[in-house]
C-alpha cells in the first residue's frame, strides 16, 4: 500500500513536471519474471522507469542510500526501501556477483528487475558496451529481456547535480522482448552466448536511443 501511494504521488509529479512520452509499454509482460535492461543517463532513471511500468520494478542501489544519518538519511532509507530497491556495498569485491544473485532472487519470485548493462551512468552521453551480467541473469533466471531506451533524463538531472529540474522532453521506449533461450540453440560456448545476447540487447537500445556509440 505504501509503495502504491508513493508511486501515485511521484507519477503525478512526473506528469506535471516532465510529461514523459512512453512507447512500447505493451512489450513489458504484466506478470512473470522479466529484466528491463536500460541505458543510463541520470540518477533519475531508476525512478522514471518504475513510474511508467504498471508493475513494481526492483533496482540495485548504493548501500549509502540506506545507511545515511539524520533526517536526510532516514528519508533516503524510507524512499529506497519503499521503492523495493536492493542495497549493494560497492566496496565489497564481490559486489557485482552479489547484485546478480540478489536479482536472481527477484526473478525467481516472478518479479521485474531493472539493470543497466553499461554498469554506470554515461558521463559523455554515448552508449557504452554492455557487460555480460545481463545475459548471465537472463539465462540463469530464464527471463526475457526487454530493452529500454531513455532520452532526456540527463536534462532532468545531469551528472553531478543533486536536484532534478522540470524538462518536458523525457522519452521512455520499450523494445521487443528478447528470449534468452534462443541463444542456447546455437551450440556456442557459454561466454560467447552471453556476449552475443548482451550485444543484441545493446543493439536494440541503440536503435531506440539514437545515442552515439562509444569507441
Amino acid at each position: 500500500m505504501t509503495y502504491r501511494l508513493l508511486r501515485l504521488v511521484l507519477s503525478l509529479v512526473a506528469y506535471v513536471l516532465l510529461r514523459p512520452q512512453v512507447t512500447g509499454l505493451h512489450n513489458v509482460p504484466r506478470r512473470g519474471p522479466v529484466i528491463l535492461a536500460s541505458n543510463h543517463l541520470s540518477f533519475i532513471d531508476s525512478v522514471i522507469i518504475p513510474l511508467v511500468v504498471p508493475r513494481q520494478v526492483t533496482f540495485i542501489a548504493k548501500a549509502e542510500y540506506f545507511t545515511g544519518k539524520g533526517i536526510k538519511g532516514r528519508i533516503s532509507r524510507w524512499f529506497f526501501t519503499t521503492m523495493g530497491h536492493v542495497p549493494v556495498d560497492r566496496e565489497d569485491p564481490r559486489a557485482g556477483q552479489r547484485s546478480l544473485e540478489d536479482a536472481l532472487v527477484v526473478l525467481r519470485r516472478g518479479g521485474a528487475f531493472g539493470i543497466y548493462p553499461e554498469g554506470t551512468r554515461s558521463r559523455d552521453g554515448k552508449l557504452h558496451q554492455g557487460h555480460t551480467g545481463v545475459a548471465w541473469l537472463a539465462l540463469a533466471g530464464q527471463a526475457p529481456v526487454v530493452p529500454v531506451a531513455l532520452r532526456g533524463t540527463d536534462k532532468v538531472q545531469p551528472v553531478g547535480k543533486r536536484l532534478p529540474r522540470p524538462y518536458r522532453g523525457v522519452q521512455v521506449h520499450f523494445g521487443a522482448p528478447i528470449d534468452p533461450s534462443r541463444q542456447l540453440t546455437t551450440g556456442a560456448r557459454p561466454a560467447q552466448v552471453r556476449r552475443e545476447l548482451t550485444d543484441q540487447v545493446m543493439a536494440s537500445i541503440h536503435r531506440m536511443s539514437g545515442q552515439e556509440l562509444s569507441s
